[in-house]
C-alpha cells in the first residue's frame, strides 16, 4: 500500500516543496501549516509517518509531539533549526524517530522516510493475511515483545514504545547479559547505512527507561555499561 506522509511546518515554501517530492516519490501526502490544526488529524487519522518542525506558532513541534505521544506511536521525524542541539536532544527524548537539520536535501529527507518505514514494516502483523509465519513473542523475565502486534507489557502492564525504541529494546533483550554496542543497535534501529550519532541512541535509551518506570518505577533491567554500551537484564 502507498504510504501516506503528514507534513507540519509554518513555511509553505517547504510542504509545497516537500510534498510535490514526496508525491513524485509514490507517497500520498497531508500537509499542516501549524501543530494545532495537525494534531486531532494525526490523532483521529494517522498517517504512516509526520514530518515536523520544532519551531511553529500556536503550537510547536515539542508540544505537539508530546501530546501526540500520548495517544499515539507513530514515527516521527523532526526538521530542527541549524545546529541547534537542545532541540534535537528534546525530540529525541520526548520520542521522535529521527531528525534532519534545516536547510535539509530532500533526497536525504525521503531517504530518511523510507528508512523509518521499512523498520516500520518489520513489526507489522505478518501472520494469515500476509500468508507468513507470525513473528514468535519475545519473553525475558517480566518483559513480553511481541513484534507482530507492536505490543510491548512489563509485568502484564503495556508499555508504547516508537518504531525505533521497539528495535533497539528487542536487540537487547534477544540476548540478556550481552553488551550492545552503541553502533550494534544504531545497524538494528537505523538502516541503509544512515548516520546517527551517539547521542541519538543515548536519548532513545533514557526515553524506553523514562517509560518503563512509569508503570515500575524500580525498573533496572537495562544496564549502562561505560565506555561499552549497553545490556539487558532479566534477573
Amino acid at each position: 500500500m502507498t504510504a501516506t506522509i503528514a507534513l507540519v511546518d509554518d513555511d509553505r515554501n517547504i510542504l509545497t516543496s516537500v510534498s510535490i517530492a514526496l508525491q513524485t516519490e509514490g507517497f500520498l501526502t497531508r500537509v499542516y501549516s501549524d501543530g494545532e490544526s495537525a494534531l486531532k488529524a494525526l490523532i483521529d487519522n494517522p498517517p504512516d509517518l509526520a514530518v515536523l518542525d520544532i519551531k511553529m506558532p500556536k503550537l510547536d513541534g515539542l508540544e505537539l509531539l508530546r501530546r501526540l505521544r500520548e495517544k499515539s506511536a507513530i514515527p516521527v521525524i523532526f526538521l530542527t533549526s541549524k545546529d541547534d542541539e537542545l532541540d534535537e536532544a528534546l525530540g529525541l527524548a520526548m520520542g521522535a524517530d529521527d531528525y534532519i537539520a534545516k536547510p535539509f536535501s530532500q533526497r536525504l529527507l525521503i531517504a530518511r522516510i523510507r528508512a523509518i518505514l521499512r523498520r516500520t514494516e518489520v513489526l507489522q502483523p505478518s501472520g494469515e493475511e500476509s500468508g507468513g509465519e507470525t513473528a514468535p513473542v519475545l519473553e525475558r523475565g517480566r518483559l513480553t515483545m511481541d513484534p507482530a502486534r507492536h505490543r510491548v507489557t512489563w509485568g502484564g502492564k503495556n508499555v508504547t514504545l516508537t518504531v525505533t525504541e521497539f528495535l533497539i529494546l528487542e536487540t537487547l533483550a534477544q540476548r540478556p547479559g550481552i553488551v550492545k554496542t552503541r553502533n550494534q543497535l544504531m545497524d538494528a534501529a537505523y538502516q541503509d547505512d544512515i548516520y546517527v550519532d551517539d547521542r541519538t541512541i543515548d536519548s532513545h535509551i533514557k526515553r524506553v527507561r523514562r517509560k518503563f518506570r512509569q508503570v515500575d518505577n524500580e525498573f533496572d533491567a537495562i544496564e549502562t555499561l561505560y565506555g561499552a554500551g549497553y545490556r539487558f537484564s532479566d534477573e
